[in-house]
């Protein structure tokens, strides 16, 4: 059982008792602290873990990524090759290779069954391969192996990635796309993808950072000299961060945050989002061991703040509010306000982030709590029950 899962499974055990023992104490008589000690103690750590990592966003969006702007390009269409991977999404995979600008001519499909897509070259992961590397994973490594380039670099994409206005890459070694994902079923779900923009502001961080934090989403570009060293041959389920973090250990690598953003599929429901956020959880913590030790604990930190975020947002603020004496006082009243503002502006910036044509969401600012739990919750369920394996997130096929 890893740390997080510890720290989780003790935290809502304490919770619970400590609920128990304020509204039966006479049950509890023999306890060595009293129910309320105990709440409070919970809350306020809690509280201070998760404005900790508030703080570090700050320090990381507004300081170090302070005035970032993407490199302006420096290859073009000729210096590309696209591989688009796929299970066997053939309606979903023809609307990505449709929104590819004519200058990437050298577009390749990978999937895991025969499927026929216009515009593309389809090539069909044999059964019979075998690395280390798993599912998404494997593919890729199947593909790298296989497939010759003469290009530059390799552009992957998801199978769901509209590729919007494409002016080149940057001359970096990695080079990460943005995203901007469309809503195609749950309302829910879909603000908590804005919400999640507003937190992925601090990507612009990354390029300065020696490791980056994480890289996903619809797309990301590799420089080829760089992929036959590093490979994606090791078993992860979140393969793009991985090799990223692979190859900042191997070399000193060059990130870049591109201006070119993919217009991928929003999760269609709730399961399917907690299912997508549970996989990034899991394997994030699981790659960590990729990382030098102090980003090791970073990385897990946040996390582990993350998963807490429901018990901030959803305990430690509504008790605030409501002047609740258990942890009422003017400290503890700040501190929640000012986490609660947080999540506010996580997802007035993530609104920002889709520009005019979204801003009829702000009818939804009230709902912001549970727009942050639906993002956070799949944290908490992958560091309680992480997968064993990979789980493509379901597409729908639907467009704007």
């Amino acid at each position: 059982m890893n740390a997080e899962r510890i720290g989780l499974v003790g935290v809502g055990g304490a919770l619970v008792v400590a609920c128990i023992a304020v509204a039966l104490p006479g049950q509890f008589a023999g306890l060595p602290v009293t129910g309320y000690t105990v709440l409070e103690l919970v809350l306020w750590s809690t509280t201070a873990l998760f404005g900790a990592s508030a703080l570090l966003w700050v320090a990381l969006t507004y300081i170090v990524g302070a005035g970032y702007e993407p490199p302006e390009p420096a290859y073009g269409g000729d210096d590309i090759q696209v591989r688009i991977l796929t299970v066997a999404a053939e309606e979903v995979v023809q609307a990505t290779v449709d929104s590819l600008p004519d200058e990437l001519t050298d577009r390749h499909v990978i999937a895991e069954e025969p499927i026929d897509v216009d515009g593309a070259e389809v090539h069909v992961v044999p059964d019979g391969f075998e690395c280390d590397a798993v599912r998404k994973g494997r593919a890729i490594e199947w593909a790298r192996r296989t497939l010759d380039t003469d290009r530059e670099f390799v552009l992957y994409l998801d199978e769901d990635s509209i590729v919007e206005r494409f002016d080149g890459l940057p001359d970096a070694d990695v080079v990460q796309l943005r995203e901007r994902p469309r809503q195609t079923g749950s309302t829910l779900s879909y603000l908590a993808d804005v919400f999640r923009m507003g937190v992925q502001l601090e990507q612009r961080a990354f390029a300065r950072l020696q490791i980056p934090l994480f890289a996903w989403g619809g797309g990301i570009a590799v420089r080829s000299a760089l992929e036959d060293e590093v490979t994606w041959d090791r078993e992860t389920i979140v393969e793009d961060t991985a090799f990223v973090w692979a190859a900042a250990r191997q070399f000193d690598i060059e990130f870049a945050l591109s201006a070119t953003t993919c217009r991928n599929e929003a999760p269609p429901s709730l399961v399917e989002i907690v299912q997508q956020r549970r996989r990034w959880a899991a394997g994030n913590i699981e790659a960590t061991a990729l990382l030098p030790l102090h980003y090791r604990v970073l990385a897990r930190v946040r996390n582990y703040a993350w998963a807490l975020s429901p018990v901030v947002t959803l305990v430690a603020v509504p008790l605030a509010v409501f002047g609740v004496t258990v942890v009422y006082g003017g400290l503890f009243l700040l501190a929640s306000a000012v986490l609660g503002a947080f999540t506010v502006f996580w997802y007035l910036r993530g609104l920002l982030h889709y520009g005019a044509r979204e801003l009829k969401w702000l009818v939804a600012l009230p709902l912001v709590p549970v727009v942050s739990l639906v993002h956070s919750l799949g944290t908490v369920v992958g560091i309680l029950n992480p997968p064993s394996s990979f789980r493509v997130t379901e597409k729908v096929g639907a467009r704007e």
